[in-house]
């Protein structure tokens, strides 16, 4: 679970990192899942609730749970996605009755699951036989220019320390496949994967930049471990890989997602 101690940071830190991928991300993961009006949702990881917002936007807040280890991901998830159950629990232990759900979905969360498996097959038990289980996770050493960038420039910085806690390197389940195969060790059924492409805008590269500064995600605690002088340079090698100016720019990602149905 490389990393996962660095998202228990304010709710809008994670919004201005990746999180601003989330609401198409979301969206993209809802429609390759099949999740339909009249099902019972869960979010497991939900983060500050991009996924559980637009889960309730398709099926009613009252139709949707989410869960998350971390307290200030919880409380931001409770207060944007109201009426819906939020609860502080990691997804190896659900507080959830069996087949409590028609779907249950993660984004962006299984290669920070402290074991994955486990993880998985508690998300299938809290969804009833016939019912859906699915997530996706980021394409690091590949699609996702943001987090790609950002490893190549560290790693151009500080070549032994930014290889080493480079996400494509350290994270599981984030290759072409990988997922596929750990829900048919879950004991999913019926499994399916293929890529989520998204965008998200920038205003300069400051907008981008400035939330590695708080430290969120594994490349912010990369970013705030480094120097003043180190962190000028990882900055000047960031920009300098994006190719980006001074005015605004977009971005694309890539993730891979899977689903498998609850035998």
């Amino acid at each position: 679970m490389p990393g996962a101690e660095t998202f228990r940071v304010a709710a809008d830190a994670y919004d201005r990192h990746v999180g601003r991928y989330g609401a198409p991300l979301a969206a993209a993961l809802i429609d390759f899942a099949g999740v339909e009006p009249g099902m019972r949702a869960l979010d497991v990881g939900c983060g500050p609730g991009a996924l559980a917002a637009a889960l309730a936007e398709r099926l009613g807040a009252a139709s949707v749970a989410a869960a998350d280890p971390s307290e200030p991901f919880v409380e931001a998830c409770r207060a944007g996605v109201p009426g819906a159950e939020v609860v502080a629990a990691g997804a190896e232990a659900l507080p959830f009755a069996d087949g409590a759900f028609d779907a249950a979905l993660s984004q962006l969360v299984v290669n920070f699951m402290r074991d994955a498996e486990a993880g998985v097959r508690e998300m299938a038990r809290v969804t009833r036989p016939g019912g859906i289980v699915a997530s996706c996770v980021w394409d690091y050493t590949g699609e996702m220019t943001l987090l790609r960038a950002f490893w190549d420039a560290a790693s151009e910085v500080d070549p032994d320390r930014g290889a080493a806690a480079d996400e494509g390197a350290v994270m599981g389940w984030c290759a072409d496949g990988e997922l596929a195969q750990l829900w048919r060790d879950a004991g999913l059924a019926d499994v399916h994967s293929g890529t989520l492409a998204v965008r998200a805008a920038y205003t300069d590269f400051e907008d981008l930049w400035s939330p590695l500064l708080t430290g969120v995600a594994p490349s912010g605690a990369f970013c705030t471990s480094l120097d003043d002088d180190g962190r000028a340079a990882l900055h000047n090698a960031y920009r300098r890989r994006l190719g980006v100016g001074d005015g605004p720019f977009e971005l694309t990602a890539r993730a891979w997602a899977v689903a498998g149905t609850v035998p």
